[in-house]
């Protein structure tokens, strides 16, 4: 074969394939250029839970290592105390409520026929006494009744006359029905009684704890018998999904990140398994590299902490579990 004439024909060839390699090379490098990489540690965030009362706890429904949900019941306290202040501010309630609603109402029908019909007895009485004044006074020109039995007879009119007056005062009062003052004290006593009731009933569903968000029981501190108060935690709970990665970040590769870009973690535990994350919190200050992380040549560079939230739905991710992150700077979480 002439490599002469082969030679010519093979050169655009060879630098078709060298320009794509170049292509593929740069490429890559690119790739590598946008993908940032930093080692830290798994840190897993805890809640100490406990009770908003105080009291004896009667049951733990919760062991360490079991999965909770948020809203789950996971223990109770003693709730004596609490069913029995919650009846009494219900009595309470409602005693003043039929207060108000006999004001409301006003007075009966039958109140005011009875108050008319005393009006008119006394309005009898003192006519009554009149005539007997009267007569008193005749007999008195005469002589026939002392001057001791006429003032008795003006003063029986009197007491009569002022008898009548309450009366038909009292027979008014109970066509008006209540005053309006009176009306909004009652109305303002039951706002206090259904306020204590409020806090009764909130008192009482605070004598069970709930779990305040997804974890596992990482600690039981209290056992039943235990007295609760809200300054002693009955649980440890660890927040487990999403984690938390710390890592550290020198200066140069600060301006390379920003909140949300998204992450990838390795652990050694669990080999080629991709966990997927985004950036959380950048700290605002520098700080030394934690000697754990790093080689002792390293330890004096200042570098930022880095928090990337990481999904962890297995539960495979642990506390303290060395873990590496790669922090994609192109793309951003979509969440």
């Amino acid at each position: 074969m002439d490599m002469k004439k082969v030679l010519p024909k093979a050169v655009p060839a060879l630098l078709l394939i060298a320009g794509i390699a170049g292509v593929l090379i740069f490429r890559h490098e690119q790739e590598l250029s946008k993908r940032l990489t930093f080692y830290g540690n798994v840190d897993i965030r805890q809640i100490q839970t406990a009770f908003y009362s105080t009291g004896r706890i009667q049951q733990m429904l919760a062991r360490e290592g079991d999965a909770v949900t948020n809203g789950q019941l996971i223990a109770e306290l003693d709730a004596t105390r609490y069913e029995a202040a919650a009846a009494k501010a219900e009595a309470q309630v409602a005693m003043q409520q039929q207060v108000v609603a006999r004001m409301l109402a006003g007075s009966r029908p039958e109140e005011i026929v009875q108050a008319q019909a005393r009006a008119r007895e006394a309005e009898a009485a003192l006519t009554d006494a009149l005539q007997k004044q009267v007569r008193a006074q005749a007999l008195a020109k005469e002589e026939y009744v002392s001057q001791q039995q006429l003032d008795d007879a003006r003063t029986a009119v009197d007491t009569k006359r002022a008898n009548l007056e309450a009366v038909r005062q009292s027979a008014e009062l109970a066509v008006l029905g209540p005053r309006k003052e009176d009306i909004a004290a009652a109305q303002a006593q039951l706002s206090v009684y259904e306020a204590a009731l409020k806090l009764a009933k909130q008192e009482l569903a605070d004598s069970k704890l709930y779990a305040p968000a997804d974890g596992i029981i990482q600690n039981r501190i209290l056992e039943p018998g235990d007295m609760a108060s809200p300054q002693s935690p009955v649980y440890t709970l660890a927040l487990n999904n999403p984690v938390w990665v710390r890592a550290y970040v020198p200066e140069p590769d600060l301006g390379k990140i920003s909140a949300g870009l998204r992450a990838e973690v390795r652990t050694d535990s669990f080999p080629g398994k991709v966990y997927e994350g985004w950036v959380g919190y950048i700290s605002p200050s520098s700080e030394f590299t934690p000697k754990q992380v790093e080689t002792t040549d390293l330890r004096t560079r200042l570098v930022y902490q880095v928090r990337i939230y990481v999904k962890n739905p297995q539960n495979e991710l642990r506390l303290g579990m060395p873990a590496t992150v790669k922090i994609l700077t192109g793309s951003a979480q979509e969440n």
